[in-house]
């Protein structure tokens, strides 16, 4: 019987979730407004005509990313094409992760009620997102990511820590997820067992990456450190900080494009870049730690530490676009109890809150520092600070124990 719900459950998700996904691909649901996809497409048709990526041409995204630039270059021959194809990719990117997520609510033994609320927390944090989503490839990426953690509630560490590599080699968000991982196994069933995982998950990258650090290894150098030193973007909360002291107070501030994205620049930038930075390293160490002294071989902990690892990731980085709020609504609506649905109404507000200035004075912010979208990026920035405090707080009395 529960098998029979079960299915249905994720039937009914995947149906919910295409009707959906068919209305942002059919642009039912307004224009995107900014769009990453001429530059995918610029990819795509480069490695699609025989160019080696990092070698030929440079690029910024892990080479797990190639797929989703290329597939849309294969069945579309115009712009308008390729945007359609590529926004159909990602809406069954949509539709993997609401399946995925029904199966994951199940391996946490979830009531029905519980399972719907979830997958309709993340559609509805989606759609408040806008269009722009379909336009950038973070719904494939959290995809890879969700489908990990999904084999690691199940037990399946072996496929996980795999499904882990790719997705890390797709985007690096899930790196953070990796000592999680590993002290599971560790704890479970030994040290060998430990590094056993680390490394699948490291062969799984590697295997990735390794056809083009043969061919262009400098240029995958410069990629990974293109993206591990980028400068502090305008929507990060370094710069939301720096945003409000400006309103304020009226302190200076420049702004320059580079990077694949818009940053503050000058003295006062550099130095909320490395606090930030400081600030995210202790919120990652601590979440670990914190995992470490508990019970890590509960399901339900490890999807709550799994969340706060990544909450941490986006809240705390140089670089807090629009779009890393999907990898955070995919894994944040499996936190269990109160807890859970604090941080998910949190992360639902930060979501409306970036609507409210992007993708629509986003330009104003970027060129004219605009008052209410500087005070909005601040406030958004803020209430994803609270969805990791929330993620880590105790509770109750009995939570002020290890766990």
């Amino acid at each position: 019987m529960m098998r029979r719900v079960g299915g249905r459950a994720v039937v009914l998700a995947v149906l919910a979730t295409t009707a959906m996904a068919l209305l942002f691909v059919s642009g039912f649901m307004g224009r995107p407004g900014i769009s990453d996809t001429g530059v995918y497409r610029g990819y795509g048709e480069r490695i699609s005509s025989g160019d080696i990526p990092y070698r030929d041409f440079a690029v910024e995204y892990p080479p797990g990313a190639f797929l989703p630039f290329v597939v849309p270059v294969l069945v579309a021959d115009s712009r308008h094409g390729y945007d359609k194809a590529f926004a159909a990719l990602m809406g069954l990117s949509l539709v993997a992760i609401s399946a995925l997520l029904v199966l994951s609510l199940q391996a946490l033994r979830q009531s029905g009620i519980r399972i719907a609320a979830s997958v309709g927390a993340f559609l509805l944090g989606v759609l408040l997102l806008g269009p722009f989503v379909f336009t950038r490839f973070d719904l494939y990426a959290a995809a890879f990511t969700l489908a990990s953690i999904c084999a690691i509630l199940y037990r399946r560490e072996r496929l996980g820590s795999v499904l882990l590599g790719i997705a890390i080699a797709t985007k690096l968000y899930p790196l953070v997820l990796v000592p999680l991982l590993v002290s599971r196994s560790y704890r479970r069933d030994g040290p060998r067992a430990g590094l056993a995982t680390l490394g699948r998950t490291g062969a799984a990258a590697v295997a990735v990456y390794l056809p083009f650090v043969l061919l262009a290894p400098e240029g995958v150098v410069r990629s990974v450190w293109r993206q591990l030193g980028r400068p502090l973007q305008i929507e990060s909360l370094g710069s939301g900080v720096l945003l409000a002291l400006h309103q304020a107070v009226h302190m200076p501030l420049d702004w320059a494009s580079g990077a694949g994205s818009q940053n503050l620049t000058g003295t006062v930038a550099a130095v909320a870049s490395a606090l930030t930075t400081i600030a995210g390293i202790v919120a990652l160490g601590f979440v670990w730690w914190r995992y470490v002294r508990g019970d890590t071989q509960s399901a339900e902990r490890f999807a709550r530490y799994a969340a706060a690892a990544v909450t941490a990731f986006v809240a705390f980085g140089k670089v807090l676009s629009p779009q890393f709020l999907v990898w955070l609504l995919a894994i944040v609506v499996l936190v269990a109890g109160l807890r859970g649905a604090v941080a998910t109404a949190l992360l639902l507000a930060a979501c409306l809150v970036t609507r409210m200035w992007f993708p629509g004075t986003y330009w104003e912010l970027v060129k004219q520092f605009d008052p209410t979208a500087s005070w909005l990026v601040l406030v958004r920035d803020i209430l994803l600070v609270a969805v990791f405090v929330t993620l880590v707080k105790p509770f109750t009395a009995r939570e002020r124990a290890p766990q």
